[in-house]
């Protein structure tokens, strides 16, 4: 069944193995409103706001990890909004946060909330487990 829910839910895991998991960066302007609202947690509040802090966020963390992958736990959907828990994790092989590659794992764990408009993500809010990714970089 093609329903609105499946095609949200579609968007946005599309987007996100497409940005995060093959580092394709045009993916922001082709699944991303124009004038996304992301509020992102702390490390990520000093990037640009919207979608060129997404595209900024998917650059660094595939520099500093280029076989970064997220792996889909969960994805729950309900009139506009869609839910995704997920684990992502790639070998620290580029600088991060001024750490100079360790060759060690980095996990990030988190969800993310989504609103979606016009078959677009309208809006985004991101609880992440910032702890367990800074620590292997001996920042936590």
């Amino acid at each position: 069944m093609d329903t609105d829910t499946e095609r949200s839910k579609k968007l946005v895991d599309t987007f996100i193995q497409e940005l995060f998991t093959h580092g394709d960066t045009d993916a922001v302007d082709r699944y991303l409103a124009p004038d996304l609202v992301h509020h992102a947690p702390p490390p990520f509040t000093d990037m640009p706001d919207g979608r060129e802090g997404l595209r900024a966020m998917g650059t660094t963390i595939r520099a500093a990890a280029p076989d970064w992958h997220s792996d889909l736990e969960l994805l729950l959907a309900e009139g506009d909004h869609v839910v995704e828990r997920f684990t992502a994790s790639g070998i620290h092989r580029g600088e991060l946060f001024g750490v100079a590659p360790t060759g060690k794992t980095l996990v990030l764990s988190g969800i993310n909330m989504y609103r979606v408009q016009d078959a677009r993500i309208a809006e985004m809010w991101s609880q992440v487990d910032v702890i367990g990714l800074l620590r292997p970089l001996g920042l936590a």
